[in-house]
């Protein structure tokens, strides 16, 4: 698509150091010198002026905003471009999800077991809140829970981060209550023939289905984030181009539930207005993701960057800590006291850097940037561990692990939990190189750092020190390529910025430019899209349909079970049954209780195995074959990691093996097929509760 604006008839000029410039927003109306007179004469530009004229409303909106005519049209232009992506966005994601899993198709029992592991587990508590009689009782009963970690009663809202599902089921009562009370139909629901001998079942498609509700929101949002990036292309342009936003949409999208909270967070000029709205945006990033914080780290860690290189005012500086102070504090109380959060490095970098601010002079010498850089980030560690102590907290202990084992030989079972995932492994390049955007920010940065030379605003600064911090915490751990791919995007709106490739020529000149680059990246991208649109699926789970059948129907509703943690959080959601452990593996006490739930795939004795699942109260293991034959590499299978962590019994057979076999005299095996078996636990001496 070729969209044409009106632009003043003026040559292009390279960018010229000038204070004004660092700052320039490409949509507000820059004054009123002769030569920036834009659009000038036109009848559609008159119609805009005119208060009278065809659209009195627009000129309102116009003057409110200050904007020239021919810059409030181009902003117009913008923002139907960026819901045309968003749409787009949202239906390529829907049209994926549908055709791999056939989901509205699905019973509602197939529908919930296609929301794996942590899905799952989250699903669990908005299901929880729409079944309840109301919402405040549903509110309760996430709030003192029971069946999560069973004996236990947790607030799940302090533990896992759930205001999204708690809003989602407050919008789902509301809709319901309205379209009943107007007695309109929310879903339309039919009788599905499965063959194979197995019955059938009701699927129901619509609003009112609350899994399709569910999914339909997490795809909305996902939408509202192509948009967001498509305008944030535009913008970070610098010269106001629609071709940035292009550039970024053109690229791989890649998104996450809390991400375009933290796409709303880029600002050049932080006034007051914009310091609440970078509030407003931290606190929607980080109550939803548990991990929001160490994102936020390298945000202030860039901040920092760009202040000790003279590029932000100690003033300014010290405001935008404040904000993230003050949000920081919003969200520990909204999350209940969450120590995990006071406790963050993200926390100690803002006091550590907020105190090198108000008590360090910038200074220009390279010496003295490097010794303020090294002072922060010493005294950050320090605060950190301190206030750990201080807190008694040690929920992220294994990610200092992680990275610990990344770097050296340092191994053990959280850890190797962890490394032996593909996702938690080093970055492979071919995760960026597809589709060609690295490229694009490839030419970018190679312009950046010559330009860095002479003359360079804050943006550009900025953003090129974050996609640094982000390449290295992807080339770290695969997972959280999840923020370099749509940062890289974004960054490959650089491309048609002038200040970086006015040197080209005049506006015809880039423009090919930027087409033959886009034509290069749709080739990939269009290749990429015939294979995920040709993919033709249909979700089906028979083993653990039966298996769910069987505890539903079988089981007493407070029988207790354990087992791997992604059918935990199964047993939860469908069977409404107590659980041990779970997939939420960020809390110390949780990976203490998993890691005896998974002494069953150790080379432990079957009596050590037994008499600890009878002190946390377990009715019913659920054993998987697949848990412990399997393995991801050499040295990654569960007995092998165990091996790690219990040498002594190193070389002798597997007990998960042996209770295949045969579980009797510890276990009685009250179920099975061809992938579970439940071993029903004896009950507990009370000497050993």
């Amino acid at each position: 698509m070729v969209v044409k604006t009106r632009k003043q008839n003026v040559k292009d000029q390279p960018p010229q150091p000038n204070v004004d410039d660092r700052d320039r927003n490409p949509f507000v109306s820059p004054g009123t010198g002769k030569s920036r007179r834009a659009g000038k004469g036109t009848p559609f530009n008159s119609l805009l002026h005119n208060k009278n004229g065809l659209f009195p409303g627009f000129s309102f909106i116009r003057s409110k905003l200050g904007l020239t005519p021919s810059a409030f049209v181009k902003l117009g232009i913008t923002l139907v471009l960026a819901a045309l992506a968003g749409y787009l966005h949202w239906y390529h994601l829907s049209r994926l999800f549908e055709n791999d899993r056939h989901f509205s198709h699905l019973s509602g029992l197939e529908k919930e077991m296609a929301f794996r592991t942590e899905m799952g587990l989250y699903y669990s508590y908005f299901k929880t809140i729409i079944e309840a009689p109301t919402f405040i009782n549903g509110l309760y009963l996430v709030m003192n829970d029971r069946l999560t970690e069973y004996p236990l009663v947790i607030n799940t809202l302090k533990r896992f981060n759930l205001y999204p599902e708690v809003v989602l089921a407050s919008w789902y009562r509301i809709y319901t209550d309205i379209m009943e009370f107007f007695g309109l139909p929310t879903k339309m629901c039919w009788s599905i023939n499965r063959g194979e001998g197995m019955a059938a079942v009701d699927g129901c498609e619509g609003m009112g289905d609350p899994a399709y509700f569910y999914v339909t929101f997490v795809f909305l949002l996902n939408g509202l984030m192509m948009s967001l990036f498509f305008i944030y292309g535009t913008y970070l342009s610098l010269n106001g181009s629609v071709s940035g936003g292009m550039c970024r949409w053109m690229s791989l999208p890649l998104a996450s539930c809390p991400f375009p909270h933290l796409s709303l967070q880029r600002t050049r000029n932080p006034s007051r207005k914009a310091m609440w709205a970078l509030a407003i945006s931290n606190l929607c990033f980080m109550l939803p993701w548990q991990f929001a914080q160490f994102v936020l780290l390298t945000q202030v860690a860039s901040l920092f960057a760009s202040y000790i290189l003279g590029y932000i005012s100690p003033t300014k500086m010290q405001s935008l800590l404040v904000t993230h102070m003050i949000t920081l504090a919003v969200c520990f109380v909204l999350m209940f006291g969450n120590s995990m959060l006071l406790t963050s490095f993200y926390a100690s970098s803002l006091v550590s850097i907020w105190t090198a601010s108000v008590c360090l002079l910038v200074d220009l010498s390279v010496c003295s940037q490097v010794m303020q850089g090294l002072v922060c980030v010493v005294s950050t560690v320090i605060l950190k561990f301190m206030l750990s102590a201080v807190f008694g907290a040690s929920d992220d202990a294994h990610i200092s692990s992680l990275i610990k084992s990344k770097f050296t030989s340092y191994k053990d079972f959280d850890t190797m939990m962890y490394t032996c995932a593909a996702e938690f492994d080093f970055m492979e390049i071919e995760h960026i190189i597809e589709g060609g955007i690295i490229l694009v920010n490839v030419i970018s940065l190679l312009r950046f750092v010559f330009l860095f030379l002479f003359f360079v605003t804050l943006f550009l600064v900025y953003h090129s020190l974050q996609l640094i911090a982000f390449v290295v915490l992807a080339m770290l751990i695969m997972r959280l390529k999840l923020f370099l791919t749509p940062h890289m995007c974004i960054m490959a709106s650089l491309i048609c910025s002038k200040q970086l490739f006015g040197w080209i020529g005049e506006k015809f000149k880039l423009h090919v430019m930027v087409f033959g680059i886009l034509s290069i990246m749709a080739m990939q991208g269009a290749a990429n899209l015939q294979a995920q649109w040709g993919i033709m699926g249909e979700f089906s789970n028979l083993p653990q349909e039966q298996l769910l059948d069987w505890i539903r129907d079988n089981t007493p509703p407070n029988s207790v079970f354990a087992g791997a943690m992604p059918t935990m959080a199964s047993v939860k959601l469908s069977a409404g049954r107590p659980i041990v452990n779970h997939p939420h593996y960020e809390d110390a006490g949780l990976r203490e209780r998993t890691k005896l739930v998974y002494a069953m795939y150790s080379r432990k004795s079957a009596e050590v195995v037994k008499r600890n699942l009878m002190q946390m109260e377990v009715d019913y293991f659920v054993l998987e074959d697949s848990w412990c034959t399997r393995r991801s590499r050499p040295g990654c299978s569960m007995p092998e990691i165990w091996d790690v962590e219990d040498p002594q019994n190193a070389g002798k057979v597997p007990l998960c093996t042996l209770m295949s076999r045969d579980s009797r005299p510890h276990f009685a095996t009250v179920f099975h097929n061809n992938v579970y078996k439940v071993l029903k636990v004896p009950k507990a001496a009370k000497e050993l509760r």
